[in-house]
């Protein structure tokens, strides 16, 4: 089980800032925010589909303590954090940290990507054997009737 809050103090710091004034929507978590980071190194994946891929996921949404009712960080909101981190100097030292942590717990971390394929069945083409032979012979036979070959090449290459 990874302790989380041994990242708080390092993030804290590193996002300490001045206080602009009154108003403004809060920060989110910052450990929330590594945590995002950390699923984006893992799966590859750019700050656009990082936000589509919390509001999309329930794996993701659980990893990062969020349900489907919580607001999550838009990709301006993951870049800027990011931004960050690495002009702070941070980040680099913030993932060994984890890459530690997760090789002491056992685990071995391997980079993937997320690819979304959508399964369609193609028909498959059947021909008896007397079709077969047509079309060895030149002859093509669509709905009932005959159409010669050189006319369908024309209808779909016209001029050749």
């Amino acid at each position: 089980m990874i302790n989380w809050e041994m990242f708080r103090s390092t993030l804290e710091k590193a996002m300490r800032k001045e206080p602009k004034g009154a108003g403004g929507r809060p920060p989110y978590d910052y450990v929330l925010m590594f945590k995002v980071l950390i699923l984006q190194r893992l799966y590859n994946v750019s700050d656009e589909q990082m936000e589509f891929q919390i509001n999309d996921r329930l794996s993701f949404m659980r990893f990062l303590g969020v349900g489907l009712s919580h607001k999550v960080p838009d990709q301006n909101t993951i870049w800027l954090f990011r931004e960050n981190l690495i002009k702070c100097g941070v980040i680099e030292q913030l993932f060994k940290r984890f890459d530690k942590q997760m090789s002491e717990e056992g685990f071995l971390i391997k980079e993937g990507s997320i690819i979304d394929a959508t399964i369609v069945e193609a028909p498959k083409q059947r021909n008896n054997r007397d079709e077969n032979q047509q079309i060895k012979q030149g002859k093509f036979q669509r709905s009932g009737r005959r159409i010669p070959i050189n006319s369908v090449r024309k209808i779909l290459m016209p001029g050749g």
